[in-house]
């Protein structure tokens, strides 16, 4: 008589364990039953339970639980004991925990015994179901049996909470031939002939014929070095892999478990270690060849006597660590790496194929999309990344791997700096600063690359729009640098000044589309006081003040007498009011400048006729040599003053970097 809490018991079950767990461990102890009663014509019989309305899709009910049967030695009164005895040690011997049939309660709300056993030459028949309260075994009933053979019958039904996660015969008999693939594939030890059947099918499904010549849908590959060693606290430990071929995957992927007493513990995807394990394979038919084939995913079961000592109670876990283990030594993330590179060599030919489209793919965008990565790209370690990688995934790893290049030769030259001086100090510092360079080799082709993009941005604002009406000044104005902004919130690298004057780059104080305290009326485009990169010292009144109006394409009627939008009247009288102290910055300083401080103004627009004859006969600008802008100066007030037209400022910002676009392939 027992007396144990089993609600409480059933609860604390937490450790990997499903809804396959329990029928998986009726399977073996129907297998077990049958070798220790030593018969040569060993069977156990799984029998679906259902449930509930048809499935209107596959006209299948719910699975609800399932009946195994076994003709093996019965419940005796040494195994009834052993039944009735929590963490027994029974089978001991054969990795049996004495604790696996409490899963049963775990996920079924019904657990019922039936067994004709033998006894001094008489056969019994024993009945129980087994306990929610404190005692395991209940209703337990024993007579006389007219039966003339022994063996067992276990039902579990009631399936609790949730939905049995499959409802097909054969999708079942998949998994639990997945499960128990140790016991068919053992060559010392025989495995009973296991069928599955449900009342919706007269032919049962035999599980051993998965593994049958004349069926196939089960190979074992062979592989060169199955077995492989790692160090723990208490000496070597030595792993053995078997690599199997799954044809008819059915959406599954390819998996790489953990065996312990020839039942698998745990399975994970072999593509967590090895990408190019994602998809499935493909076997071409022997006579159409590629035309007609099947699919088929790789698992590799891994075995050991480290696996079989530290599996869980429940046999959903091991007792060692998933990533490092400090106390065992082994942890199973190191177990199922090895297991995975030995899956691969059963696979080689075809891993390698998908690497070569990986890398293709990889190349291709370096090439077309991000040229600053050509060295980096040509130096890292791709395995890590997906198997058809996107074009962020990619991106992403490599500016991770320049990220940890940039920490390693920060932490080289800190070492150097602290370091005393030896015979190798000339050697280490030329192999930090061809790091270096190389990196910055990167960053100016990024750089670059990125100027390409804004220019052929700025080339198609330039365009009519769907509307037939150009773009207004404010969108082009926006590429260039953004309005309502100035360089004390905006960094250098958000703004594209280089395509007006590549010094701009250098400015030091910037103000965009916002008016000042003393020419709320009057708001200048973009005003610039420029610091010359030759230059340290910020808003001294020798450094140029360059100032900028832009005008929407097309238009000129800016020019018109009555217009108040006259950009060169505009920028002289900017210029006058930052000449007489009266302009300061967003933040109140005031802008230094003397009688000599150079001004530097250009007005961006389309040059119509309107606007040459404006600029000719009533400006008295000067024509560029090119045609295509106007020049003045402006003595009284050290302003040099351009008026440009838009296609102007893209032709010769082209021009500035098209060689840099051509060593780059990018022009």
């Amino acid at each position: 008589m027992s007396n144990v809490n089993i609600k409480r018991l059933v609860e604390n079950i937490r450790s990997g364990t499903n809804s396959y767990t329990p029928l998986v461990e009726l399977v073996v102890n129907g297998i077990q039953a049958v070798e220790q009663r030593g018969a040569g014509d060993g069977l156990v019989e799984i029998d679906v339970l259902r449930n509930g309305q048809p499935d209107l899709t596959d006209r299948l009910e719910e699975v609800d639980g399932f009946v195994v049967k076994d003709n093996g030695v019965g419940f005796t009164k040494r195994n009834r004991d052993a039944f009735d005895t929590l963490y027994t040690d029974l089978k001991a011997a054969d990795g049996g925990k004495g604790f696996g049939r409490f899963t049963c309660l775990k996920y079924f709300e019904r657990v019922k015994v039936k067994s004709t056993f033998a006894e001094d030459g008489s056969f019994f028949d024993r009945s129980f179901r087994m306990g929610l309260g404190n005692e395991i075994v209940v209703d337990e009933k024993v007579a006389a049996s007219d039966a003339t053979d022994t063996g067992s019958e276990v039902e579990i039904s009631g399936i609790k909470s949730v939905k049995f996660p499959d409802k097909g015969l054969d999708v079942i008999s998949r998994v639990v031939v997945e499960r128990l693939l140790p016991y068919f594939v053992d060559k010392e030890r025989v495995c009973p002939r296991i069928v599955i059947r449900d009342h919706r099918s007269t032919t049962p499904i035999a599980l051993n014929d998965y593994l049958a010549r004349e069926n196939t849908q089960i190979v074992e590959l062979a592989v060169e070095n199955p077995t492989f060693s790692f160090p723990s606290t208490d000496g070597d430990r030595t792993f053995h892999v078997r690599v199997f071929k799954f044809f008819a995957p059915r959406a599954s992927k390819s998996k790489v478990a953990l065996v312990a007493h020839r039942r698998e513990v745990t399975e994970n995807p072999l593509q967590t270690y090895i990408p190019e394990f994602a998809e499935e394979f493909f076997e071409p038919s022997p006579d159409q060849g590629d035309a007609k084939g099947r699919n088929f995913v790789i698992k590799a079961y891994v075995f050991g006597d480290y696996l079989n000592e530290n599996v869980s109670l429940e046999r959903g876990e091991f007792r060692f660590q998933s990533d490092s283990d400090l106390l065992n030594g082994i942890s199973q993330t190191q177990i199922e790496q090895r297991a995975a590179e030995i899956a691969q060599s059963a696979v080689g030919a075809e891993i390698s194929e998908r690497r070569l489209r990986k890398g293709a793919r990889i190349a291709e965008y370096v090439e077309t999309q991000a040229p600053w990565h050509r060295v980096l790209s040509k130096e890292v370690d791709f395995s890590g990344l997906p198997m058809t990688p996107s074009h962020q995934e990619i991106e992403i790893f490599l500016q991770k791997k320049k990220y940890e290049r940039e920490v390693s030769t920060r932490t080289r030259v800190s070492a150097i700096l602290n370091a005393d001086e030896g015979d190798d100090l000339g050697d280490q510092i030329n192999s930090v600063i061809a790091s270096i360079s190389e990196t910055s080799k990167s960053d100016l082709i990024h750089y670059v690359s990125m100027r390409r993009c804004v220019l052929d941005l700025f080339g198609k604002a330039l365009e009519l729009g769907p509307d037939g009406k150009y773009r207004s000044e404010g969108e082009v104005h926006d590429i260039i640098f953004p309005r309502r902004a100035d360089s004390d919130g905006l960094d250098y690298n958000d703004h594209n000044l280089w395509m007006l004057d590549e010094r701009l780059n250098f400015a030091s104080y910037v103000i965009s589309d916002k008016p000042t305290e003393a020419s709320s009326l009057d708001r200048t485009d973009v005003t610039v006081f420029n610091r010359p990169v030759v230059f340290r010292a910020e808003n001294e009144p020798s450094n140029p003040v360059t100032i900028f109006e832009f005008k929407k394409p097309q238009r000129d009627d800016f020019v018109n007498p009555s217009s108040k939008e006259d950009p060169v009247n505009q920028i002289v009288r900017y210029v006058n009011l930052i000449r007489n102290g009266k302009v300061r910055n967003s933040k109140g300083r005031e802008i230094r400048v003397s009688a000599t401080t150079p001004f530097y103004g250009y007005i961006v627009c389309d040059l119509t006729p309107k606007v040459n004859e404006w600029l000719e006969f009533e400006q008295n600008f000067t024509p560029m040599a090119d045609a295509m802008g106007w020049f003045d100066w402006r003595k009284n007030i050290h302003l040099y003053i351009e008026v440009i037209s838009w296609d102007k400022l893209l032709h010769d910002a082209e021009m500035r970097n098209k060689v840099f676009f051509h060593k780059l392939g990018i022009d």
